[in-house]
C-alpha cells in the first residue's frame, strides 16, 4: 500500500523547537512532509502560494506558534480563519503560553487546538507525537 504523506506547515521561529518538532514527527513514523515558516508573514505567503512559495503544496495542517517576529501567531490565525480559501485548514496552536487570555483568544479566532509546549524535552516529544497521532491517524481532514 502506497502511503501519501501529510503536508504540515510549522510556523516557528525557534530553531531548537523546529528541530525538536522534526525529530518527534520522524520518530512517530507517520509519513509527513514538513515545511517551516520562520515568521507570520512568511507563513501567509506560503499558505497563499505567493513569492518564493508559488507551487508549494497546500498544507493539510498548520502548527502555529504565537510568539513570532513580524506578525504574531494571533494575527496569522485571524488571517487564516478569515480567508475563505484557507479557513478549513486545521490550525494547531503550539506555544509556550498557558495564559487563559491567549487560549480564549485563539479559540475565539477558530483555532482547532491549543497546546502548551512543555519545558522538558521528553514531554515536548510526547506532545508532538500525540498531536500528530490524533490529527493524522484519528481525524478526517477536509479535502484540499
Amino acid at each position: 500500500m502506497n502511503v501519501v504523506p501529510i503536508d504540515i506547515l510549522l510556523v516557528e521561529d525557534s530553531p531548537s523547537d523546529v528541530l525538536l518538532t522534526r525529530e518527534a514527527l520522524r520518530d512517530a513514523r507517520i509519513a509527513n512532509d514538513l515545511s517551516v515558516a520562520r515568521n507570520g508573514e512568511e507563513a501567509l505567503d506560503y499558505l497563499r502560494q505567493e513569492g518564493e512559495h508559488v507551487g508549494k503544496p497546500r498544507p493539510d495542517i498548520v502548527i502555529l506558534d504565537l510568539n513570532l517576529p513580524r506578525m504574531d501567531g494571533r494575527e496569522v490565525l485571524r488571517e487564516i480563519k478569515g480567508d475563505d480559501s484557507l479557513k478549513r485548514i486545521p490550525v494547531i496552536i503550539l506555544t509556550t503560553s498557558s495564559s487563559d487570555r491567549d487560549i480564549g483568544e485563539c479559540y475565539d479566532s477558530y483555532a482547532n487546538c491549543f497546546l502548551t509546549k512543555p519545558i522538558d524535552f521528553e514531554e515536548f516529544i510526547d506532545v508532538v507525537r500525540s498531536m500528530e497521532h490524533f490529527w493524522i491517524s484519528v481525524v478526517r481532514l477536509p479535502p484540499s
